[in-house]
Parts: structure tokens; C-alpha cells; sequence
């Protein structure tokens, strides 16, 4: 049964992340969802519209509001009034997405930056160095991405 969910679920996260047009309520993915990434059903959930930010661009440093390195395809700034700093966030739009160092992406990222521009439901994820970082991520649908809140982490964000 154990095999069965994982392979179950395992299909249904790669299906999401390759369908940027999944269906708005799908109950059987979200229960899928929490099981893989941890959250409980009614864990908060936001939908976000995303924008991009890379190192070399005007105004981007290479530390983020807590002080810590921006880590590529991990960092994301937010509205701190709408989802608070240090929260681990599953985005389950970008798993399988590649990642620098060529590994695919599992869908996890780290609220640790803010931005003058990210107000209420936006979101701004740090794709790495230069504009060519921000290839993988451009064929997602940054109008609507799906944040649910899986945890919390202490110090700066994992590398």
C-alpha cells in the first residue's frame, strides 16, 4: 500500500508540474500533497503571482532580509504581512524543474527575502546568477502558483 501511495502520488506531483493548467480544486492531489510535503489538509495555501529575480540585476544583493546568502531556486521574497519570513513553502508547480546544478527540482523553497514590489499575494523567486538563470523557470505559468506553508526553518536557509 506504502508503494502504491508513493507511486501514486510521485505521478501525480510530475503530471502537476508539467500541466501548468491543472483543475482549481482538485482534493484527491491536494491530500496527495500533504502527504508528500508533510502539511496538513487546511495547512495555509496561497495563490501567488510570481515574478523573477536574478544576482547582477539593478537592486539585487547576494544576502537576503535575514542577512543570509540568497541560494538559487530556493530563495523567495514575500509579503511578510501575508506569509511569514522563515516559512518553508511547497510550490508544487515547480517540481521537476531544473535546478543549477542539474538536479530536478522537488518543490520546496524559503521564505527569506522581501522586496519593495512584493505586495499581498506575489511572490518573487530567485532563480540564481545572470538573466539565463531564469530560463527553467519561465515556462511555468507565473500568473498562478499555489504556495502551501510545510514548515518553518531556523538561522538562514539551507544551501
Amino acid at each position: 500500500m506504502r508503494r502504491r501511495l508513493a507511486a501514486l502520488a510521485a505521478f501525480s506531483l510530475i503530471a502537476t508540474a508539467s500541466n501548468a493548467q491543472a483543475a482549481p480544486n482538485d482534493p484527491v492531489g491536494d491530500l496527495i500533497t500533504s502527504v508528500m510535503t508533510g502539511s496538513l489538509p487546511g495547512a495555509p495555501v496561497f495563490n501567488l503571482k510570481a515574478t523573477l529575480y536574478h544576482a547582477g540585476a539593478k537592486g539585487v544583493g547576494a544576502l537576503d532580509s535575514l542577512g543570509c546568502k540568497v541560494v538559487a531556486m530556493r530563495t523567495v521574497a514575500i509579503d511578510k504581512k501575508l506569509i511569514p519570513r522563515r516559512s518553508v513553502l511547497f510550490i508544487k508547480e515547480t517540481v521537476g524543474l531544473k535546478m543549477p546544478d542539474g538536479k530536478t527540482h522537488d518543490g520546496y523553497w524559503y521564505a527569506s527575502d522581501v522586496g519593495g514590489a512584493i505586495k499581498g499575494e506575489r511572490i518573487d523567486l530567485y532563480t540564481g546568477s545572470g538573466a539565463s538563470s531564469m530560463k527553467p523557470v519561465q515556462k511555468l505559468n507565473l500568473a498562478k502558483l499555489t504556495a502551501v506553508k510545510v514548515g518553518e526553518f531556523k538561522g538562514c536557509p539551507p544551501a
